[in-house]
């Protein structure tokens, strides 16, 4: 396995290019500031706060904020937003150091990052070092039962290292002394959840969303084979149809591009054996990804303005979590009769 540095030390994804998740985190912060009554005098602490730009929409309201990004680069680039960031991994080390310095925060902010951490544990017993007595944790993470439900497969890569159902994310949160308090199911990702935690000696009485959801887990046999055995047959059939579909549009004389380069598209591209002799390039918003390569299947990485130059017939999109702002990015397309595709949970080929 590869080590946290390896992965981790440079990094290509920058929150800040996505649109829809600039729209999420504006109304997480404007939520989170009524709801906490967060003022100049609160810290909102966020782990992994890539380029911070969750934590400018809390800045922007007059509240203190502080991020930890391991990516150097990454977290260059908040600095130089004028976000205060400490370039390190978190743990229960530098939560010690953040409390010695009188910095423990009342909002903890922990997205999409549960599932990247090799050291579970080191990593939540530092969030409830890092907490103060009254404050609040809020994790957001992919729903395990509506991955398995909408066979999202392609979001299975080496930097996930686990997967959560809001019953283990509660375990373990629970051996460190964190109550969940309540629970939101998110369109974001393909269907996330977003915990909230306290400290159990100050927590609130749980919302009944989180026993509702709990049980729902459990009829949907989250803790049998079942559910997964179907996942795997899913999976199966996406391949199936994706290829069916390439094969006919090359036999025909169709030129197929991709939108995006996320990590998604290298599970799926590598997983259906599709190299830069189907899919010819994927244009790509982020000058940082542009001019590299999709790993094992070698398909380069371009501006998207490549598209509008070479007008293919088919565009699949990679990211189909925001396939909406794509197309719409995108939406010139369809002035030369090109055609969208996006291939999870099922293949849909936009009229």
């Amino acid at each position: 396995m590869e080590s946290p540095e390896a992965i981790f030390g440079e990094y290509t994804y920058f929150s800040s290019y996505s649109t829809t998740w600039l729209e999420h985190v504006r109304t997480y912060a404007d939520m989170a500031v009524a709801k906490f009554k967060l003022s100049s005098k609160s810290l909102v602490l966020e782990v992994a706060s890539n380029d911070g730009c969750l934590l400018k929409c809390f800045a922007d309201r007059g509240v203190r904020v502080l991020g930890i990004e391991p990516a150097k680069n990454v977290a260059a680039w908040a600095i130089e937003s004028g976000i205060p960031t400490i370039a390190d991994f978190f743990g229960v080390r530098l939560a010690k150091e953040l409390a010695r310095d009188d910095r423990r925060a009342d909002l903890i902010v922990a997205n999409n990052v549960l599932a990247h951490v090799p050291l579970l544990d080191d990593f939540v017993k530092g969030m409830a070092l890092a907490l103060r007595p009254s404050g609040t944790a809020t994790f957001e993470f992919p729903h395990l039962l509506r991955l398995i439900e909408r066979g999202e497969f392609d979001t299975i890569y080496h930097e996930h290292l686990s997967y959560f159902s809001l019953s283990s994310a509660k375990r373990v949160l629970v051996a460190f002394g964190l109550s969940v308090v309540d629970v939101e199911e998110l369109a974001v990702h393909g269907g996330s959840l977003r915990v909230y935690a306290m400290h159990a000696a100050t927590a609130e009485q749980p919302d009944r969303r989180v026993e509702e959801l709990l049980q729902a887990e459990k009829r949907a046999g989250l803790s049998t084979l079942t559910p997964y055995r179907q996942f795997g047959a899913k999976a199966k059939r996406v391949k199936r149809d994706l290829l069916e579909f390439v094969r006919s549009a090359k036999r025909a004389g169709k030129h197929i591009v991709g939108y995006g380069a996320p990590a998604k598209a290298v599970t799926l591209l590598n997983y259906c054996g599709l190299g830069s002799d189907v899919v010819e390039y994927t244009a790509d918003r982020s000058p940082h990804k542009q001019g590299k390569y999709l790993p094992g299947v070698r398909v380069p990485i371009v501006a998207p303005e490549k598209i509008y130059d070479t007008k293919p017939d088919f565009v699949l999109v990679f990211p189909w979590n925001i396939k909406d702002e794509i197309m719409e990015q995108m939406k010139d397309v369809r002035s030369w009769g090109g055609r969208f595709v996006v291939a999870i949970p099922e293949l849909m080929v936009t009229p």
